[in-house]
């Protein structure tokens, strides 16, 4: 119900509503982008644009509760169009950071997120996608098949 009127009060230009709506999602949605990007900076960039793209699509959003599929739909979009266009460049090693980008102060276990990480690379990428979204993101079922595009009873038996 809050974030109905959230989202009414940004759509008749309420900048505090925005800023409300970013502390809800910002830190779920950067580690989504954080598993996508090569980097952390790119990570946050992805974020910061799934957010621009929000406002700017917003009239297109029908309140239905599902605000944070819209967004990590925006999200997944996003990351695609970037690694694209803009992570397929070569980076100097100079700029490459010191810690890998899945390292983050929100994750309890590190160890356990290497884990994880390196048994979703052996799933086909549709299948990645939902693990990532169920077990690193917390997400419900329902949730994830509206992100991904599929009936959830296919992503309840993935």
């Amino acid at each position: 119900m809050r974030e109905e009127i959230l989202i009414k009060n940004l759509q008749n230009g309420d900048a505090s509503a925005l800023d409300e709506l970013i502390s809800m999602y910002y830190q779920e949605i950067l580690r989504y982008c954080i598993w996508h990007a090569p980097d952390r900076t790119q990570a946050e960039d992805a974020a910061q644009e799934t957010f621009l793209k929000a406002v700017k699509y917003l009239g297109n959003f029908g309140f239905s509760g599902k605000f944070r599929a819209f967004l990590y739909k925006i999200a997944a979009n996003t990351c695609i169009d970037m690694q694209k266009n803009k992570w397929n460049q070569h980076t100097a090693l100079e700029d490459l950071q010191e810690e890998p980008s899945y390292v983050e102060k929100d994750f309890k276990n590190v160890e356990e997120e290497l884990v994880i990480c390196s048994l979703v690379k052996n799933l086909e990428l549709k299948d990645q996608e939902i693990v990532l979204l169920r077990f690193g993101q917390n997400l419900k079922l329902r949730e994830i098949a509206e992100i991904v595009g599929l009936p959830m009873r296919t992503v309840q038996s993935r």
